[in-house]
């Protein structure tokens, strides 16, 4: 049976999602207390590849398992689990479900604050000084017209395509903060955190709207904005048709 976990993860000290040789994983953890709890080898396979320091509200992976899933399961795992790791649910889904290929969107959620705050340190980025919101989402509606985002790609991804269908790009007030809140039918390498930095230079002034369509046509990733720290960018959301999946 392929069986699905709704998790979520605060990405602070693991080097992102995807199992690697050189650091802490979010799935190396959980694919270990898993084989421990189901009594096998479990491989997981996730929604998407977050970066190191980046983290999750809303997280999707499936995995293959024979048998039913031993009573009070999600108990058991949660305890067996980190605190930063937590498995909000599990079911079941059609064999031909795949986390990562059937996601149909996925919202991201960037938090910044300007007042100086110890609870928000480790999952926000603190702004020395104020941006312009206004400009900013004048800024999201010209890269809502363009579908190619190669000037907000990490060099040398291994992506195919630099072609995304952005869905949402709006910058909102919170209390002593903003959030950036993006929506696509997929991203490329660190895309949202480039296209924060940029947006917030478009706030200070630093870039006009004018620049940002040049950037936007140079598909050089040079001629963007600097990336912004990991620790404020979330992966919020993952859309799927339920309907069609779901057991």
């Amino acid at each position: 049976m392929r069986y699905v976990l709704e998790i979520a993860y605060d990405g602070t000290h693991y080097h992102g999602w995807q199992s690697q040789l050189n650091g802490t994983t979010v799935q190396e953890a959980l694919e270990l207390e898993l084989s421990k709890i189901l009594g096998s080898k479990i491989n997981i396979m996730g929604c998407g590849r977050t970066d190191a320091g980046v983290h999750a509200s809303h997280f999707i992976l499936h995995f293959d398992y024979a048998e039913v899933l031993p009573e009070r399961f999600l108990f058991r795992i949660n305890q067996m689990l980190p605190s930063d790791i937590a498995v909000y649910d599990a079911f079941v889904v059609a064999d031909d479900f795949h986390s990562r290929f059937s996601a149909t969107y996925r919202k991201y959620v960037y938090k910044t604050h300007y007042r100086k705050n110890p609870f928000q340190s480790g999952g926000s980025l603190f702004l020395f000084q104020m941006p312009s919101v206004q400009k900013m989402n004048e800024g999201c509606q010209l890269l809502l017209k363009h579908n190619d985002f190669a000037s907000f790609c990490k060099r040398n991804s291994d992506g195919k395509t630099t072609i995304c269908n952005l869905m949402l790009a709006e910058w909102i007030e919170v209390d002593y903060g903003f959030e950036f809140h993006v929506k696509a039918n997929r991203f490329l390498r660190n895309m949202v955190r480039a296209l924060v930095g940029t947006l917030l230079d478009v706030g200070y002034g630093k870039i006009s709207l004018d620049q940002l369509e040049q950037i936007v046509q140079d598909k050089k990733r040079s001629s963007s904005g600097k990336s912004v720290a990991a620790k404020g960018l979330y992966l919020e959301e993952i859309g799927y048709n339920w309907d069609e999946y779901r057991k």
